[in-house]
């Protein structure tokens, strides 16, 4: 499906077409990007194992997390795990490319990824980050959902590798995009 728009309006129906596919291809592991938990909790006892990576802390005002303690607890009450690690595309090297100027690979690759839409960049790293973390199976298809700024608009199936050999990650097929 292609949304006409990117953005947090089409959250609920990425959600909704993403547990759908999970079920009809015995999919059994969702990775979401929330920074607030907002997307993530609609996910929770659907029959699947969810994982919810926020935004590293520090990334919006030095020391904080995005993600409110309540929201994080209220989320691993209903069974979602939750994720908040350097992200994988990014971390040191934008600090570096910051500091220093210059591009680095893995920035590279973040812009690449971008070139088919913010969403499934974050796709891409969230569940190399889930894998890498030992949140979700190694060498199993599984679905990532990410989206353009606020909100859910994006969900692959995805095999992801660790970090160490990314390369080998293989995006299968879009279950929806912006267009």
């Amino acid at each position: 499906m292609y949304f006409e728009k990117p953005g947090k309006e089409n959250t609920r129906k990425t959600i909704e077409l993403a547990l759908k596919t999970a079920k009809e291809r015995g999919i059994g592991h969702i990775v979401i990007a929330s920074n607030t938990g907002e997307s993530a909790m609609p996910l929770a006892n659907n029959g699947v194992n969810v994982v919810c990576v926020t935004h590293v802390c520090g990334f919006s005002e030095k020391g904080k997390n995005e993600l409110s303690e309540e929201n994080r607890a209220a989320l691993q009450k209903s069974g979602v795990n939750v994720l908040t690690a350097s992200h994988v595309l990014s971390g040191v090297e934008r600090g570096l490319s910051t500091k220093l100027g210059g591009v680095y690979p893995a920035e590279i690759m973040a812009h690449t990824l971008r070139m088919f839409g913010q969403g499934t960049k974050v796709c891409v790293e969230i569940s190399i980050m889930a894998l890498d973390a030992g949140l979700i199976p190694y060498g199993e298809k599984i679905i990532a959902i990410g989206g353009t700024g606020r909100g859910a608009d994006t969900a692959v199936i995805i095999t992801p590798a660790h970090a160490q050999n990314v390369l080998e990650t293989r995006v299968h097929e879009f279950i929806c995009k912006p267009l």
